[in-house]
């Protein structure tokens, strides 16, 4: 295709653009510049055609870059061929055109020919753009008369719902002053309510304050009234505490005439160890064991609800001479123990016992808590110290008070085990303390004895303790279900207070004797018992012609026995078995031989059996003798020992209706025996 070619197939698409684009300049110009490019297409139209009469628009002026040729040789000016430009080239000597010169023009025409190729095809491409510009202008114009639609319908319909909103408040606000009108009207009925409301509440107020007024005078005469009652209620107290004392100590005389034992029980605490379950009692029976049954109704009555499967509960009351609840110190035990201590030192012999099932307290009552690794007292609470040390503490307080010299304390520390009694301060033959057994004999007086018994002499309450530690330290102990630290045997310890009588304070005087003898014939009035001639005969050595009688000093021994009995147990509760099991059976039985003494006392009969066990014959002087006896009761609260403390009540009943006779002093002269 030659050059003439390409310029009718560029000029035929331009031609039909032009014809649906008539308005675009630059499509006109691009179309005229083809057309003029191709002179010999040009002449064939004529040069006169419709493409000939366009008016070709104003150009600018190209922007020319340095180097730029505006007419460079392969372009042909406009009506000049290229066999123009070849005879121009000739050379001017006639000469015909070398192969060197025809082949550089070829390569020429050649380029040039690409060059315009190029140029048709950039033209193509940007008339096609242009095209496309067109185009996309048109779908532009079409896009804003749609927005232009679409603000209008916007623009109409927010005009409608601006005219329903005002519409809508419009209404809004008639409802709105109705509501106002009905809430005056509402507000004016409620002024007048509360007004009538008002008035109706302050007439009850001004009657609750008269109401009140009344209530508080008569509440002042009620006032008045409780504060005579109070007054008259804490004299008549006053006087109940008065006339109890006085008949507490017309009680003590009283006693003391009959020669009766006093007993006192004292309900320990529930302790861990209650709520053990046995491994023979199911958990229905174990839950019903937990519950207390002994009480303390007041400071002398115990009450004890006893209940068996298939029998209606029983309740059972228990007199004493003293009940200590379970939350009494034990300050208030020895508060009432402290004046046998006073006793002791008139010249009267006292004993205090400790009595119960095996786990009630004992130990704890007459000794105070003890260190398991060496059994010493615990010395940071004394709040806490029992019996025993208490009364040493006591004893050596009130001879601190006496003369010098009038009194020395001597001691001994025995233990019965086994229905055998052992010296627990005896020393061996190397010098160590070891309990070495001793015999227990009757004097031609009908006194009882143990001889070679070791006594130790003592200067304060430090010494005494430190004995009773060794021979707690030799004491035998057993574990059992029941107790973990059971004492296996009893402790007895004797306190030996030698005291210096002068003439003028020898025997007893002449208005206390009065005084008892009034009182002796009360009781026999009211106890009718036989004559003792022994009393006869020591009320008249006690007349005011033999108080002038004696005039050397004399030595008076009283004693003081303290003893820590061991419980009495239940073998199938207890759980033991071999060497302990016999060490049961001879607590029981020592036990029981105890019961009988005093029964035999209390039925004055001719034999006493003092022989049937080492304790009570150890014991005889205390229990049937002259000597002032306080029993310990200690029970256990629980369901659970219901059995053991019902046997320890008995026995404190039975002990409190002994008759031994008026108490008698130690009053004759006596000789001091060697150690």
């Amino acid at each position: 295709m030659d050059s003439g070619e390409r310029s009718v197939f560029v000029f035929s698409s331009s031609a039909k653009c032009v014809s649906e684009n008539e308005e675009e300049p630059g499509m006109q110009l691009v179309l005229e510049k083809v057309i003029l490019s191709s002179p010999s297409r040009n002449e064939q139209l004529g040069g006169g055609g419709r493409l000939g009469q366009l008016r070709r628009p104003p150009r600018r002026r190209p922007r020319q870059c340095r180097g730029f040729n505006p007419n460079p040789p392969w372009v042909l000016p406009l009506g000049e061929t290229s066999a123009d430009r070849s005879g121009a080239m000739r050379p001017r000597g006639g000469f015909g055109p070398g192969p060197v010169w025809a082949q550089r023009v070829r390569q020429l025409e050649h380029r040039a020919r690409t060059q315009e190729e190029r140029i048709i095809v950039l033209e193509t491409e940007n008339a096609a753009l242009h095209l496309k510009l067109a185009a996309y202008q048109g779908w532009a114009g079409r896009g804003v008369n749609e927005i232009l639609q679409l603000y209008s319908s916007h623009g109409q319909q927010q005009k409608f719902q601006r005219s329903s909103v005002v519409i809508y408040l419009h209404e809004a606000m008639k409802s709105l002053k109705q509501d106002v009108k009905s809430l005056r009207s509402f507000a004016l009925e409620l002024s007048k309510d509360f007004q009538r409301q008002y008035k109706a509440c302050l007439y009850q107020v001004l009657t609750a304050v008269q109401g009140i007024q009344l209530q508080n005078e008569a509440m002042q005469m009620f006032q008045m009234k409780a504060f005579d009652l109070e007054q008259s209620l804490q004299e008549v107290t006053e006087r109940y505490e008065r006339e109890k004392q006085k008949r507490r100590a017309l009680h003590n005389s009283l006693v003391e005439l009959r020669g009766n034992i006093r007993v006192h029980c004292r309900i320990r605490p529930s302790l861990p160890f209650d709520h053990a379950a046995g491994h023979t009692i199911s958990q229905d029976r174990h839950r019903n064991s937990l519950e207390n049954v002994a009480y303390a109704i007041d400071d002398e009555t115990v009450l004890v609800k006893c209940s068996r499967p298939g029998h209606a509960p029983i309740n059972k009351t228990f007199q004493f001479e003293r009940v200590y609840s379970a939350t009494e110190s034990q300050d208030t035990v020895f508060a009432d123990v402290a004046p046998l201590l006073t006793s002791l030192l008139d010249g009267y012999n006292v004993c205090i016992m400790a009595y119960g099932q095996t786990g009630s307290g004992k130990t704890y009552t007459m000794l105070g808590p003890q260190l398991e690794e060496n059994l010493a007292f615990v010395s940071e609470d004394e709040s806490e110290l029992g019996i025993i040390p208490r009364a040493t503490q006591e004893l050596f307080r009130l001879i601190s008070e006496k003369p010098p010299g009038s009194y020395w304390v001597e001691v001994s520390v025995v233990e019965v085990y086994n229905n055998e009694v052992f010296d627990l301060l005896a020393k061996d033959s190397c010098g160590k303390a070891s309990g070495i057994r001793r015999d227990v004999v009757t004097t031609r007086e009908g006194k009882s004895d143990v001889p070679l018994l070791t006594y130790e002499t003592v200067a304060n309450a430090s010494e005494f303790l430190h004995l009773v530690i060794k021979g707690l330290q030799l004491r035998v102990r057993h574990p059992t279900l029941v107790h973990a630290h059971s004492s296996r045997s009893h402790l007895v310890v004797t306190l030996t207070i030698t005291t210096i009588v002068s003439g003028d304070n020898f025997g007893t005087s002449w208005e206390d004797e009065q005084i008892n003898q009034r009182l002796n014939k009360e009781v026999s009035c009211t106890y009718p018992q036989k004559r003792d001639s022994k009393s006869t005969s020591s009320s008249r050595a006690s007349s005011p012609t033999q108080l002038e009688a004696a005039e050397k000093p004399k030595q008076v021994k009283t004693r003081l026995q303290l003893v820590d009995l061991a419980g009495s147990e239940c073998v199938g509760m207890s759980g033991v078995t071999g060497a302990a099991l016999r060490e049961t059976s001879c607590i029981n039985r020592s036990l029981s031989a105890l019961a009988d003494v005093l029964g035999a006392i209390a039925e004055q009969r001719s034999h006493v059996p003092y022989r049937n066990s080492k304790l009570t014959h150890l014991l005889q002087d205390s229990v049937g003798g002259d000597a002032k006896l306080l029993v310990m009761l200690c029970i256990s609260p629980s369901q659970k020992y219901l059995t053991e403390s019902m046997q320890s009540l008995g026995f404190g009943t039975r002990a409190r209706q002994v008759q031994r006779g008026q108490i008698k002093k130690r009053n004759l002269p006596l000789l001091s025996k060697t150690k």
